[in-house]
Order: structure tokens, then sequence, then C-alpha cells
């Protein structure tokens, strides 16, 4: 009697064995998915065939034993099954099978997907990465005169002629092989899920309809209106608004939306967002901001909004039972309506190549993505992120909104010959240059002084006596030796903002900071740039250290945010130590330049952005930096493309030469003592995440020195005492002042 061909079994919470799910349901079921996920993008009987190949390689003899001896399924309760279950491949036999059927160039697109649908897109060849290799991988013997005939047979009527268009040249091929990939993956581990764990499974697209949110909003938005005191900055706030959703009627494309600090971007982007998603029926929003300090802050404006329940965080903070089942879940393919994430989690998914991180790729098709302080993009990634943002647009029906109070020089500039991928037909939301500089001119709420004599640093000392001498002021400096050397001559009631606070710390730090500028109580505010991107201060005094122009307007918008104030006050001051070596330093050179050419102009006028945009890029100069470009355009070798190095190169924050050590603020000494019982438990090291600090090797190899560090496992380290983490500024590296880098 022949055994019938499974893909997965399991057993019910009772313990008792569910009925398997058969091969050939498994392939019908997630080709059926994954050809509806690529229809989005033309490419449906490619996602089809990608389905109905992928698991082949189960109807092996060897692999259905091995599945069998695995799982204990069909074999008696006294069985000896140890020592007998190896590794037994089945990626490679679908890839082997499109390798006979197809012509190289579509055998090789299928073969990426295929082969690698477990342990992630793979390089062409071993040119980076050693063997492990597509190439290498389909150059083994694999025998599959033993799959099963009948399981074959599925794929026979699939006919594909040749990709759903032609090629342009860069990065258009690889994106459209892992936009397959990802509709492969989620496809896979969504029927899987189904079959395995059905529970799970029904707790997915419980999700309002856009329509409904954007009526929420509208409510919402309205209450707001209704609330508040109508003051100038309200009515400016209201005719953004307008603007917004006036644009949303507009064909999709590249949209900006550029707007001074607290004129009201974020529920304007929203707004403008969900109404054009309705406009052009798209699938969702996709709302992306740089720093994780501030992704809790918009999340949980979107969440008052919409609903706790309508809106999913993904990013490094977001701990599992803080959450509800259908949130997490929906994190791991972006299947929900508003997603709001990080430039990191964002970009770095674009560029992967696991599974884990590719799978949600397919659901940014047709959606609208707001990039907020787009700025912040960094540079030795511009050209990839913008050429691929451009293929987003052009190819998988994404609508972008650029929105900043500084706008960068996303587009084309003759002053910079290396930036000709720049992005091009960029609809400005606000209107033309003298519509914004109106608007900027009427939401000026700021006087900003620069000290006159810009060759003599000022002391600390005098910093931190002009700044003892207000009740509310912030004061941002830009290196982290900076902000603890001057809040160390600061009077009581300063508080310390920098990145050597792990983020509970820092997050509830600035909850007390706004609560006592609510309540108009003393507050100082010794910070590093953190607090620039997003951090809804309103202080009437800010000083800050000299910058980049886009930082100098970023700390312009922490003052006087609420316009209560006729005009506040802004202080640019020289600090006693340079800005740190890169950009830091590169965008003060091209403020200084910039003042020197502009001497009587604003400092915080909108036209100088783009002066200061052009200079800064062309001092940085490598727009491709870790060769990004090259290793995914196709032009080498038919369609090698090398995915695997690409990813791996791709780092946003890069974490070479960096330690992290979990701390005990709060929670973390309890959640530290776990773990030293329990292990490395993957969602208690997630918690772990909020109570951890990351710094340089020097720093790491000071404390050790010490004797300040401890390995309770291979690669996590925490501190010896508890005393070597302070309440005030965070972790204490040495008694001596250190020259740190923010």
């Amino acid at each position: 009697m022949k055994l019938e061909v499974i893909a997965h079994v399991c057993k019910n919470e009772d313990d008792r064995w569910k009925t398997p799910q058969l091969l050939d349901d498994h392939l019908r079921k997630t080709a059926e998915l994954s050809s509806m996920f690529a229809k989005k993008f033309h490419s449906s009987e490619w996602g089809e065939a990608l389905g109905l190949l992928h698991d082949v390689g189960k109807s092996s003899p060897t692999w259905q034993e091995y599945i069998r001896l695995k799982s204990g399924y069909g074999y008696n309760e006294e069985a000896h099954l140890e020592n007998k279950i190896g590794t037994t491949p089945h990626a490679i036999h679908g890839a082997v099978v499109s390798n006979k059927k197809f012509s190289k160039m579509i055998a090789t697109i299928l073969s990426y997907c295929i082969a690698g649908h477990h342990v992630g897109l793979q390089d062409f060849s071993s040119e980076f990465t050693g063997l492990r290799s597509l190439e290498y991988q389909l150059s083994l013997e694999t025998d599959i005169n033993q799959l099963d005939q009948n399981i074959l047979k599925l794929f026979d009527k699939i006919d594909i002629k040749s990709p759903p268009w032609k090629f342009s040249k860069g990065l258009d091929a690889s994106l459209w092989i892992r936009m397959l990939y990802s509709c492969l993956v989620d496809a896979d581990f969504l029927d899987t899920e189904h079959y395995m764990n059905p529970s799970k499974s029904l707790l997915r697209n419980q999700y309002q309809p856009l329509s409904i949110l954007d009526e929420r909003l509208t409510n919402h938005i309205l209450n707001l209106q209704n609330d508040s005191p109508k003051t100038k900055v309200n009515s400016i706030r209201a005719d953004v608004l307008n603007k917004c959703l006036q644009a949303s009627e507009l064909p999709q494309g590249f949209f900006s939306l550029t707007v001074p600090t607290g004129g009201g971007k974020t529920l304007s982007s929203l707004a403008f967002a969900l109404k054009h998603a309705i406009k052009h029926n798209l699938d969702r929003v996709i709302y992306v901001v740089p720093y994780t300090s501030i992704i809790e802050q918009n999340a949980l404006v979107f969440q008052k909004a919409l609903g706790y329940d309508q809106v999913v965080e993904h990013h490094s903070n977001i701990v599992d039972d803080e959450t509800t089942p259908q949130l997490r879940i929906s994190s791991d393919n972006w299947d929900a309506p508003i997603i709001v994430t990080t430039n990191v989690q964002f970009f770095e998914s674009l560029f992967a190549s696991k599974s884990s991180r590719c799978r949600k790729l397919h659901n940014i098709a047709n959606a609208v993505i707001i990039l907020d302080e787009a700025q912040l993009i960094p540079i030795e990634y511009m050209q990839p992120i913008l050429e691929t943002m451009k293929l987003l647009v052009k190819r998988y029906g994404v609508s972008f909104v650029i929105s900043t109070a500084t706008q960068p020089a996303f587009s084309p500039a003759e002053k910079t010959e290396d930036f000709n991928f720049g992005l091009e037909d960029v609809h400005e939301i606000m209107g033309d240059n003298e519509d914004i500089n109106k608007l900027y001119s009427n939401l000026r709420r700021v006087d900003v002084q620069i000290q006159t004599n810009a060759e003599r640093p000022t002391s600390f000392d005098d910093i931190a006596k002009e700044l003892s001498s207000y009740d509310q002021v912030l004061c941002i400096v830009s290196t982290r030796r900076s902000c603890r050397e001057l809040f160390q001559l600061m009077p009581d009631q300063t508080y310390h903002l920098s990145t050597y606070m792990c983020s509970s710390h820092r997050s509830n730090t600035i909850q007390k900071i706004k609560k006592q500028l609510s309540n108009h109580q003393i507050v100082r505010v010794v910070s590093t740039q953190l607090v620039e991107a997003g951090v809804d201060f309103d202080f009437p005094v800010v000083y800050r250290e000299f910058s980049g122009l886009d930082s100098i307007a970023q700390a312009a918008g922490r003052c006087n945010r609420e316009g209560k104030m006729e005009v506040g006050t802004m202080k640019i001051f020289k600090s006693p130590y340079p800005p740190p070596v890169g950009i830091l330093r590169k965008a003060a050179e091209a403020t200084a330049k910039l003042l020197k050419t502009h001497p009587n102009e604003d400092v915080l006028q909108h036209s100088l952005f783009l002066d200061f945009f052009e200079d800064l890029y062309w001092r940085m100069g490598n727009f491709d930096k870790h060769s990004i470009y090259e290793h995914l355009n196709p032009s080498r070798n038919d369609i090698g493309i090398y995915f695997s190095t690409a990813s791996s190169n791709f780092n946003m924050i890069n974490d070479f030469n960096r330690k992290t050590i979990l701390v005990p603020y709060k929670k973390g000494g309890d959640l530290i003592e776990d773990l030293r019982k329990i292990g490395p438990d993957r969602f208690l090291l997630r918690k772990l995440q909020r109570y951890s600090v990351s710094i340089y090797q020097f720093e790491f190899d000071k404390m050790q020195q010490r004797r300040l560090t401890e390995e309770i496992y291979p690669g996590i380290y925490t501190l010896v005492q508890s005393s070597d983490y302070s309440d005030d500024v965070g972790l204490i590296i040495d008694n001596e002042l250190e020259e740190l880098i923010f």
C-alpha cells in the first residue's frame, strides 16, 4: 500500500495526531496565495509556479521517511527514533526541476526563490561567500527521478514565457525577484500556519477597511480642531491639512510635504495617505520614522485617532506582552491597513535576503508610504534607496510622501554630477517656492541668534551659567561626551538625555519633561540630537551647538512649538570640542560656508536647505559606499545577482566595532535575573532590547579592564554592579570623561 505524500503533520492540543496536510494540497494552496500576491505587480503566473514547485522535494521517499521519523507520525509509541534523523534537503529539488523545464533565465529566477525559501536568497556564485551559492547548490547531484510523478504533474500547465516587463539597468530585476520571493515565503508561511495553528490563522485580516479608518480620522481631527484654541498656529495647521486633502485626489507618484516643525505634518500626512489610498484602491499606509525614540509617540497619535487595534508597530522596542496577538502576527508580513515602522526596518527589509525579513515586501506594493524626516536617510545608501523608491512607484503601485521641515535635495543636481539617480516629478503638496516661503514666514516662532565670534568657542562653564538663568530651557549638543560634561555643571532640576540611557529610560525621562513643561515647572534639559527628529518638546528657550543647518532647523522646532509666545529664543554657540568626524562635521562645515555666502539671510529660510544639502552631498561624495548597486545589478552574467552579499552590506545601523550591554534600569534588573535562570529565550531577549545600551569597542574594553561587565551567555553582556548605571545619565563607563561620538 502506497503511503500518502504528506507536507506537514502535527498533534492537536489533546496530543492526538491531526490528519496530515497532504503535499499536493499544500502546493496548490501556496500557489494560489502566491499567485494572488504577485498579481499586484503583473506576475501571477510566476507566483503560481513558485508555489507549485517550492516543496516538490518533499515527495521523495527519503523525505517522506524523514518527516515520519522526525515527527513520530506512523510509528508506535515504543519506536526508538534516536540517531535516525539527519538533515534531508528538499528546497533544491524544485530548482533543479525548473532548470529542466524552463529556459536558463526563467529557471535561474525561479531557482533563487525556490532554493532559498528557507535559507534565504543566495548569491549567484561563490565569488563573495564561499561555496554556499545558487550556482554551487545547482551543481550538486540531486536525484529528481525519485519525486512523485503526480506531484510533478501539478505544474505541467505552467507556461512562463518571460518577465512581465523588460528590465531596466540597475536594481529592477533584483527587486522583482525579491518581491516574487516575498510572495512565495509569505504564502508558504500562511498555508503552513493555517494547518499547524488554525487559531492563530483566524486572527488575521480582522482589521477595519480604509474607508472606516478615514472616517475615524476625520472625526478625530474635527474634535481636535473644535477643542483647540483659535491661534495662528492652529489656523496654519488647518490650511496644511486642507492642502493635503486636495492633493490626495492627484494621480499616484512622488509627493513632498514641506512644512516647518510644528505645522501638523503627522496627522495631515496620514489624512492625505488614507484619502489617496481610497482614491486609488490601495491596500495600506506605511508610516516610516527615523528613530525608535519617536515611533511610540507617533504610533500613539495614530492609535488615538484610528483605534489601538488598527495600528501595527514594527520596531525593535515593541514588546510582545504589551500588544495584542493580532497586532503581533501582522508585524510578520505587514498585512494590516496601518503600519508604523522605522527607517532601519523598512529599508533593510527592501535589501534583505532572509525569508523572515523579505516576507512582508509584497505588502509594500499598492501602498502609500510616508517617509517622515526623510533628510535622515543615510547618504552612504542614497543611490540604492532612491533607485528602489523609483522602482516601487514605477512598477509596484506605490505612492511616496517625503515629509520633513528640511526637505533634502533628492532631485538630480547639476552641482553634484554623481547624483544623477535622484527623484524626478515630485509634486509638492504645499505649492510652489513662494507658497512654501510664505508658510515658513507665517510659522516663524523663533528668533535665532548665532554666536558672532565663531572662531572662539564658548566654555561649558559659561553655557551652564546661561542655561541656569532660565526656568525652562533645552540645550542640544552633538556628542555624548559634551552632553554628560555640560550636565554635570548644571543645577538640580536638570535632565540628561543621550544614548547612554537605555530606550526605556529615555522614554520615561521624556514623559517627565513633557509633564513638567505642561505644568509650568522648572525644567532644564541637556540632550544629544536624539530629540531633534520628532520629539515634540515645547521650550521657550533652546540652545544648540553649531551644527548642520538641518539640525539647527530641527532644534528650532523644539522652541515655542505651539506658538504660545510671541517669539521663542534660540541661541547657536560653538562648543569647546569640534564636531565628530564624519557627516556631523561635514554638515557643520557646509553650514559655515552657507552662512558666509548668505550673511544677511534668515538661517531658517526654506530656500537655504537646497543649497545646504547639495553642498553636504558633494562633501560626502559616495552615495553607494557599500557597493549595493554593484551586487544587485545583474549585468555581469545573465541573471547573476548577489543577494546575500548585498544584504550583509546593507546595515543602516553599523554594529561593527560596537557592543551591547544589558542594564538593570527598573524592570531591566528582573529581566536580567530571568535571563540568568532560563537562558537566552527569544521573547525575553526582545523585552531586554528596551534595557540595553550600545557602546563602542574601546568603551567596552575600558569597562572590561575595570571588570564592570559580565558575559552571562556567549555574546550577551550585563553590568556586574547596578551602581554602574545611573538614573541621571545612564551607563557609567569610566570616572574620567572620554571623547565619545553620538
